[in-house]
């Protein structure tokens, strides 16, 4: 105890509707995260303890939820993240609105995931990947792959947004999946999301023809769109580019689109950058390091592209049988009580 007053009547409201009252007051959430935390409440949280008063939330009750939700058959994965939102909202009841003297989410580890492990292409892969979805969605997925941008970001790119001279595009905009509304349009995922992603110049022709053939001569025109020039649909993303087919083909039958960010990524990473510009490129934010929200400079974006441009020396949609494909982990750290991280998922 630290000495000062706890509100007794505060502390008898319900843990379900403090909680949904935090969802709905908490600054700045984009609508994915809300979704996010309205699920977790949804189906983890309030079924188990939604009910008890803020009050009567001990630690034993907290592991006790934790280890029922376990053994109910949720994963590791999904049961940290309700627990990193269970944490965050008590941490509000303590340090904010002094309902609660100290937070009863002490378990330890309990916070933590285990990423499950990602295909990653070789450059090799993503070229016959490329050569067997639909023609006119080859150049998103060698775009997607060599520059590491999200699926909504991808999917927001307009015709202005890229350079071809200086083989370098701009993100400041993303579309965002909405319950309900379908694909909104938005800022990128986080502060770094706005940036400058320099990309292999033995892209540029690829995109001069996709951009010819397949995006309307409009500044605005999305680049990488469907027939009739919308949006594509992550719903129906996987049937509209031949994805299933596709990924048979080159012999990764799980792989996930998003999967071609952490390709790039990792591609990227061999590079002879920072950390900072490698984060700078990827658009994270850190909750560790302010400096992180610093933009690199734009020669950083180039040494990394150019180094991209050496991976893809040799190949033409074609890779000796004997590259083998490297894994890279889902995810990244836990998030703090102030940030549970989002699901990023993808077609």
């Amino acid at each position: 105890m630290r000495g000062e007053w706890l509100d007794p009547e505060r502390q008898k409201v319900r843990l379900v509707d403090y909680a949904e009252r935090w969802i709905a007051e908490r600054p700045g959430l984009r609508p994915r995260t809300v979704e996010l935390y309205e699920m977790l409440l949804r189906k983890h949280i309030a079924p188990y303890i939604g009910g008890a008063p803020l009050g009567k939330i001990t630690t034993p009750l907290v592991r006790e939820w934790r280890a029922q939700l376990l053994r109910d058959g949720r994963s590791q994965s999904t049961t940290a993240k309700a627990y990193r939102l269970l944490r965050a909202v008590l941490m509000t009841a303590v340090k904010e609105d002094h309902i609660l003297a100290r937070n009863p989410c002490r378990v330890k580890g309990a916070d933590q995931e285990t990423p499950e492990e990602r295909p990653v292409l070789t450059p090799g892969q993503v070229f016959r990947l490329a050569d067997a979805v639909r023609p006119r969605y080859r150049a998103l997925v060698l775009f997607a792959a060599f520059t590491g941008l999200r699926y909504g970001e991808l999917a927001a790119l307009r015709r202005s947004d890229i350079d071809l001279n200086s083989a370098v595009v701009t993100v400041v905009r993303a579309y965002v999946e909405q319950k309900g509304k379908g694909p909104v349009i938005g800022p990128p995922k986080s502060r770094a999301g706005r940036r400058r992603v320099g990309f292999p110049r033995r892209l540029v022709p690829i995109l001069v023809d996709h951009m010819a053939e397949h995006v309307g001569p409009g500044h605005d025109a999305l680049v990488f769109a469907g027939p009739k020039g919308a949006v594509i649909r992550r719903s129906n993303f996987r049937r509209q580019v031949g994805w299933k087919s596709a990924v048979e083909q080159i012999g990764v039958p799980a792989l996930h689109f998003h999967d071609l960010r952490h390709t790039g990524n990792m591609l990227a990473a061999r590079a002879n950058v920072s950390t900072r510009d490698l984060m700078d490129r990827m658009g994270h934010d850190s909750m560790r390091a302010a400096l992180m929200y610093q933009h690199g400079s734009d020669s950083a974006t180039r040494t990394i592209a150019d180094a991209l441009d050496v991976h893809m020396d040799g190949l033409n949609g074609a890779e000796n049988d004997a590259a083998v494909a490297q894994t890279w982990p889902r995810g990244g750290p836990a998030a703090s009580d102030a940030e549970i991280e989002q699901v990023e998922s993808g077609p």
